[in-house]
């Protein structure tokens, strides 16, 4: 009936509905799922929904790939409200549906096309579109599609070719959000800030064991962020869950990976993904995430059909509990805005507290390998058995900081940078038009730095130990000020603070801060020693105990001579001294 109105109504505005065209069935449809299509496909069934449902559907291209691919979403709502301004202005949710953002895991792209097209003709989710818009970007990662080949998953049951798991620039999408480097996340963010989704749904298919589960549902805020909005968090994910096992998958509600690799007796663990990820990313905008694993082992149209349920299930609970949801999103972004001076945890971890689970498995041996030398496991797929294994998921928080109550000041030479990253999420601040000193301002001193020894994602991260301690600020013009008090404060904090584990500190972005620069050679260390000590006996004392107590130090001529470097007026007060301060005024 929905269908046939939908069409009456389209053929009155001189358009023609084209009801069951097989153009709009895909080819892993045809194939009985033993095949996905290329990209191409994915273009011309953009058109082909948006030619077919000009009232509901909207094709556009929201960025360009390194290899000048275009990279396609559709806006899909029978409200008629198909770009963000009038979804904004209407108060409708709009539900995110992110598709092969690791290309070979291409579940997503055939699920979310064979659900639109089942929503629009009125064979499923009867009126869900009505008052919502699912905002459905079939493939992120464009480029990595179309590196298109047998093997690319080679634990993964189907389709018989896929993309690849990284981008032409061999960027891994998902390890990308907070740091943006890739051209293609850029456009994914410039997407978000525009639509600003309610909640994000990012469909991948998962590696690890053989077992009897087809789906795990992970999701945040349900054990981080704003603890108002866990309310919204916990009830989507754990709604999608229920609709899941009534449709007959076997979901679980964590990341199913082995504490020990290969090892099923080591049970699980539970914890919450830093911004690096999309379901870590989401709810420091305030927002609700839900990270859709499908199980490796399972073959493709199983884990397409469970797929298809999970972002379906999830329009059913928006379309449920939007107001509220709403409300309680909008609530958090006035919390955020207060956050200024109170302690923020900047990463969480899982406690030893451990629980006994039945978990669906497979009969396995671990035997030594004949090939590897290891105790590999052997699965048995014929011999359907329960494990009953440690699962520790008692989340709480690890690194805390105290946020400054004004917000943060970054010094003309690092401006263009930061003001970048900002920009890409969406984050406010003021570009100085004249010079500021603060006296309440705070500067950041590394007593330990660590630099990673391989290349991870092109950056060589930084681990960084230290403290914020007061320091006046001389800010010129051209400088920024950076405000804590904006609905974001969450996601900028895990930005700009220095051990934020995703931060641009972290990720290498200021290491040049933490390099020493000038050296005093050893025979001038030596000499400067000498009438150091002569002429400081608090200092001799000093340099006597450290030779007793630390033996270390005592056998490692260059740390010694470093200890009267470093107290020394030649030492470079900048080594080691983050180049962001904090600040408690507001400006």
């Amino acid at each position: 009936m929905r269908h046939a109105l939908l069409a009456t109504a389209l053929l009155a505005c001189g358009q023609t509905a084209i009801a069951a065209s097989p153009a709009l069935h895909t080819i892993a449809e045809r194939s009985g799922y033993r095949e996905t299509g290329r990209y191409d496909e994915v273009i011309a069934l953009c058109a082909d929904f948006q030619r077919a449902y000009p009232a509901a559907v909207r094709c556009f291209d929201f960025g360009t790939t390194p290899e000048g691919r275009p990279m396609k979403a559709l806006a899909i709502s029978t409200s008629g409200a198909l770009d963000p301004k009038t979804a904004q202005a209407r108060g409708l949710p709009v539900v995110l549906a992110q598709g092969g953002i690791h290309a070979g895991e291409i579940d997503g792209k055939d699920a979310g096309f064979k659900l639109v097209r089942d929503l629009l003709q009125g064979k499923a989710g009867a009126g869900l579109l009505d008052h919502q818009v699912l905002l459905f970007v079939p493939v992120f990662n464009v480029d990595g599609h179309e590196n298109f080949r047998a093997w690319n998953r080679p634990n993964q049951r189907g389709p018989a070719e896929m993309g690849f798991r990284v981008t032409a620039q061999r960027y891994n999408l998902n390890r990308d959000y907070v740091k943006a480097d890739s051209p293609e996340m850029k456009a994914m963010l410039g997407l978000v800030n525009a639509w600003d989704p309610l909640a994000m749904l990012d469909l991948h298919v998962t590696d690890g064991a053989k077992f009897q589960h087809d789906i795990s549902i992970t999701g945040e805020p349900t054990n981080s962020g704003d603890l108002a909005l866990r309310e919204a968090g916990n009830a989507l994910k754990d709604g999608i869950i229920a609709k899941l096992a009534a449709r007959g998958s076997k979901p679980v509600g964590f990341y199913p990976s082995f504490v020990e690799d290969d090892d099923p007796a080591s049970g699980f663990v539970h914890g919450v993904s830093t911004p690096r990820f999309s379901n870590g990313y989401f709810p420091l905008r305030n927002r609700l995430a839900i990270l859709v694993e499908t199980h490796s082992w399972r073959t493709y149209p199983e884990r397409v059909r469970a797929t298809y349920d999970t972002v379906l299930g999830a329009l059913e609970l928006v379309a449920a509990n939007a107001p509220r949801w709403q409300q309680l999103a909008r609530e958090a972004d006035a919390r955020a805005a207060t956050l200024g001076g109170t302690a923020l945890p900047l990463d969480y971890k899982a406690t030893d507290k451990v629980r006994t689970i039945a978990f669906l498995g497979y009969a396995y041996t671990r035997t030594p390998s004949e090939v590897s030398g290891a105790l590999m496991t052997r699965y048995d797929e014929s011999k359907p058995q329960v494990w009953n294994i440690p699962l520790r998921d008692e989340v709480v928080p690890g690194t805390t900081v105290g946020l400054p109550r004004g917000g943060y000041l970054v010094p003309q030479a690092q401006a263009v940078a930061v003001a970048k990253h900002l920009l890409a999420h969406g984050i406010q601040f003021r570009v100085l038009t004249a010079p500021l000193r603060d006296d309440r301002a705070q500067a950041f001193v590394a007593d330990r730095v660590q630099f990673s020894p391989a290349s991870v994602e092109g950056h060589q991260r930084a681990t960084l130990k230290g403290a914020w301690k007061p320091q006046s600020a001389q800010v010129a013009a051209g400088g920024l000020y950076v405000p804590i008090a904006q609905p974001k404060a969450r996601l900028l904090a895990n930005i700009l603070e220095p051990q934020a584990p995703d931060s641009m500190a972290a990720w290498g972005d200021f290491n040049n801060a933490f390099e020493q620069k000038e050296y005093m050679e050893g025979y001038v260390a030596e000499e400067e020693a000498r009438k150091m000590l002569a002429r400081d006996p608090a200092l001799k004392a000093e340099f006597e105990r450290k030779l007793e107590e630390d033996p270390d130090f005592a056998k490692d001529p260059a740390a010694r001579l470093d200890f009267f470097y470093r107290r020394h007026p030649a030492w470079d007060p900048g080594t080691n001294r983050y180049p962001v301060m904090r600040t408690d005024s507001v400006y």
